[in-house]
């Protein structure tokens, strides 16, 4: 008597858990809708040409909005303004966010990473202008050390290389420098 109620109640079990687990794979499925629209998908790549490269199994999410990215992180107008240590840990974030954003938003630029072998080394963004594979290295501050870029431009050679940051435009013997604000005039500036 007692192992045919265990039984019984086993099934009744699988079946709430099957149950369950269909509502919430709708849910998910649901989610994942929603966030199509708020959130990009860049694809890491390996090799050159890009398109041909990308590993699709590789890749970061960013989302289309650097106040949605600021307001999921909890991070209050006033700690932008002020720029206090808590600002100092998540502006490379912020300015990754925004650079993604205005290439998004003013290019038709396909967008990707890249990474070493090794995952020693890893690039922000490199994209294809022309012919040109452009690999490009965001910095949050004025700080102009840009050891990335440099391994990738010596390991692909190269012609164009950009870092973006809040210093003015220069350019440079391998390096062009692109101040934030202007990085969506990309295809113009290199």
């Amino acid at each position: 008597m007692c192992q045919k109620v265990v039984r019984k109640m086993c099934k009744i079990c699988q079946k709430v858990v099957r149950k369950m687990c269909k509502i919430y794979q709708k849910v998910v499925k649901k989610m994942c809708r929603m966030y199509q629209k708020v959130v990009r998908k860049m694809c890491k790549i390996y090799r050159i040409p890009l398109s041909a490269y990308q590993d699709f199994s590789a890749f970061k999410l960013y989302l289309f909005d650097v106040g949605l990215l600021s307001a999921m992180a909890d991070v209050d107008a006033k700690t932008l303004l002020d720029g206090n240590e808590i600002f100092e840990e998540f502006k490379g974030s912020l300015a990754e966010q925004y650079v993604l954003c205005e290439l998004k938003a003013r290019t038709d630029l396909n967008v990707f990473y890249w990474s070493a072998d090794t995952g020693t080394s890893e690039l922000d963004f490199i994209v294809q202008i022309e012919k040109n594979n452009v690999p490009i290295e965001v910095k949050a501050s004025e700080n102009l050390q840009a050891k990335r870029l440099k391994t990738f431009a010596e390991k692909y050679n190269s012609k164009i290389n950009v870092r973006t940051s809040m210093s003015d435009y220069r350019k440079e013997n391998w390096l062009t420098n692109i101040p934030l604000y202007c990085i969506g005039n990309i295809t113009t500036l290199v």
